[in-house]
């Protein structure tokens, strides 16, 4: 018997994990996949993480990054320093999610990997969880099984609306500088993050029908770029991006990470707030344990007032963004402000409601005359 069982060893589950054992709670997290195991996903992440934590993440850092290169269908380029006070990191997701859990575990979680939920059911005061390696019981389930895992369901939340990403892996190194296309995929943008080893070209649709051939884009982009593509494989995976207000709690369970659909609609940026959910569903599982019924509630509250409500913006900024990109390129990204204004909302520094009537005024103003500002 738990205090609490995390399904889903990624970002989300690991953070939650390791805050509810350095509470001194009991807590379990099984993970259906073996450790370490790939995870389709581009592996750039904030800096600003490593304030949740009182470890240091350097041993995964494949690389730092802080000049950015933007273009507009491979032309017109854009050269761009990040001023963030720390450069972005890149990080190969195998890695840092098992480094996470090993933290995690040091801590006092306990881990069961290569281990499948097969459902789970609601006795009197505790969970039950069947799993392909036999029955479970906890007080409480953090869900953190991603964009394509049952547990929401399960737990009775609706369906999760999903869009679809791609990933390209390649082996051969680009040199140590971000790169992003505009133009060349409709509804969506190509970023190509650098690693110690190779890169990873990432793409999403964020609008629209999804019926893009993302193998064909990012096919086709890193051709045209010029990148040594002999060994590279691309992987199609789900994204779940935030999309309006939800609740995030029901009876003793919470949802996190991707199976709380966090993703930021306009960047794709999910590790950040996928791991601010896994501490914040943490302590409100800890404040739960400790009596306070309200607990749970108020993680929905926190999720949507800190994430959420931004979120909203970025929803409609990436709305328009993407139905007129040549404008936003135009009168969005080429402008100098427009990194540092992004590295700060990926830092937590600035928010969307902050920059965002301002551009939503300049992408329409492009399209029509005169309302520029």
């Amino acid at each position: 018997m738990f205090d609490c069982i995390v399904v889903g060893a990624g970002p989300a589950g690991g953070t939650a994990a390791y805050h509810l054992a350095k509470r001194g709670r009991s807590v379990l997290v099984l993970e259906k996949e073996a450790l370490p195991r790939y995870k389709p996903c581009s592996g750039g992440v904030s800096p600003a993480i490593a304030q949740w934590f009182d470890f240091d993440f350097a041993p995964v850092i494949s690389r730092k990054v802080n000049t950015i290169r933007y273009t507009w269908k491979l032309g017109d380029p854009v050269d761009a320093t990040l001023n963030t006070p720390e450069p972005m990191w890149m990080v190969r997701r195998d890695q840092f999610d098992e480094f996470l859990m090993n933290q995690a575990q040091q801590a006092g979680a306990k881990l069961q990997d290569a281990t499948a939920v097969t459902g789970i059911e609601f006795k009197g005061d505790r969970w039950q969880v069947n799993t392909t390696s036999g029955t479970l019981e906890a007080k409480y389930l953090i869900a953190a099984d991603g964009a394509k895992g049952p547990m929401a369901k399960w737990l009775g939340f609706k369906e999760r609306k999903t869009r679809m990403g791609a990933v390209m892996e390649a082996p051969h190194a680009i040199g140590s500088t971000a790169q992003f296309d505009f133009g060349m995929l409709k509804n969506g943008f190509i970023w190509n993050l650098p690693k110690a080893e190779g890169f990873s070209a990432g793409t999403a649709s964020f609008r629209g029908d999804d019926r893009t051939d993302f193998n064909a884009a990012l096919s086709k982009y890193a051709k045209e770029a010029g990148f040594n593509t002999s060994g590279a494989q691309v992987y199609t995976h789900p994204i779940a991006f935030w999309d309006g207000d939800q609740t995030l709690h029901t009876q003793n369970a919470v949802l996190a990470g991707e199976s709380a659909s966090i993703v930021d609609p306009m960047t794709a940026e999910g590790i950040r707030p996928s791991m601010y959910s896994g501490m914040k569903a943490a302590e409100a599982i800890d404040q739960s344990l400790s009596g306070d019924r309200s607990a749970l509630a108020q993680y929905t509250e926190t999720i949507q007032r800190d994430w959420g409500s931004d979120m909203v913006w970025a929803q409609r900024l990436a709305n328009l963004f993407y139905r007129v990109p040549g404008i936003g390129y135009k009168v969005g990204v080429k402008r100098p402000t427009a990194t540092d204004r992004l590295g700060k909302i990926m830092c937590g520094e600035l928010r969307y409601a902050d920059v965002a009537n301002r551009a939503l005024k300049r992408l329409g103003g492009g399209l029509i005359p005169g309302m520029g500002g």
